[in-house]
């Protein structure tokens, strides 16, 4: 949890945010996300603002459809986390699926059978439902990322895309990926850590049960997305964002001169990409 503080940094609502995150036990630190996300679902409730990650360059960019270009750079993001799994016909699960932009795309570019998102925030499930209720093979719950709301063996896959560092419970979150997958279900998770974190993450992922297949970090790839965009971000996130959270809302965002976006570039925080096997 120790880069928490270094995203949240920057402006007074983020800085108290980080404190209280740093002195609370797992389960006050999920209330305190929960309330954070409900805070940028309701600040922001633009359709066209359909994704939350930094995104990703890539050098054999997928095809899109031309209304999914403006979201390239984020859904590149998605695609490579889940680019060597099989996702037609296969019952699939994204935890933490924010605003739903990834989980739409992925719905109806990979024909699973069903996709459910699940997020701990109300506010950006009711308006996934909304904005994506024409696409039968998706659905939006609200739900805890270490307590999900599904049997045992439910899903073929599973993926989580830059969520897990909000999580108060990492182990909680693994151990319960791996209960609702099948055997021989994938895991496919992308997000960033320290060097000390992702080696602790690392081991969680084996002591649960899971078999890695591959790993690979890909800071490079985040921080050359970043800097495409940032301008443009931080143009939106001044016209869309009301004032009072502006500064917490770059930082969120990455934009360049955050402490987020100074600990990629100096390497304290790295992205990495996983994909593991049940």
């Amino acid at each position: 949890m120790e880069n928490l503080g270094v995203k949240m940094k920057m402006g007074v609502p983020a800085r108290i945010f980080a404190i209280l995150l740093k002195v609370s036990p797992s389960p006050v630190q999920n209330k305190l996300w929960k309330w954070w996300y409900q805070k940028l679902s309701k600040a922001h409730n633009k359709k066209d603002f359909r994704f939350m990650n930094y995104g990703y360059i890539d050098s054999n960019p997928p095809s899109l459809e031309s209304f999914d270009e403006p979201y390239r750079i984020f859904i590149q993001l998605y695609e490579m986390n889940i680019r060597n799994v099989e996702l037609h016909d296969k019952k699939v699960l994204e935890v933490g699926s924010g605003r739903g932009g990834g989980a739409s795309w992925i719905a109806r570019s990979m024909n699973p059978s069903s996709l459910i998102g699940v997020d701990f925030s109300g506010e950006a499930v009711s308006l996934s439902n909304e904005w994506y209720n024409k696409q039968e093979n998706l659905n939006f719950i609200e739900g805890n990322a270490e307590d999900l709301p599904f049997p045992d063996s439910s899903f073929d896959i599973v993926y989580n895309v830059e969520s897990s560092h909000c999580y108060g419970n990492m182990s909680k979150f693994i151990d319960e990926t791996f209960r609702v997958l099948r055997p021989g279900g994938n895991f496919c998770w992308t997000d960033f850590r320290d060097d000390k974190t992702m080696k602790l993450t690392n081991q969680l992922f084996l002591d649960s049960g899971f078999k890695i297949i591959s790993k690979r970090e890909v800071t490079e790839e985040v921080l050359q997305a970043l800097d495409l965009i940032n301008d443009a971000k931080k143009e939106r996130i001044g016209e869309l964002v009301p004032k009072t959270i502006r500064r917490s809302f770059e930082t969120f965002a990455g934009i360049e001169g955050t402490p987020v976006y100074e600990a990629f570039k100096n390497q304290k925080l790295k992205y990495f990409c996983y994909q593991m096997v049940k």
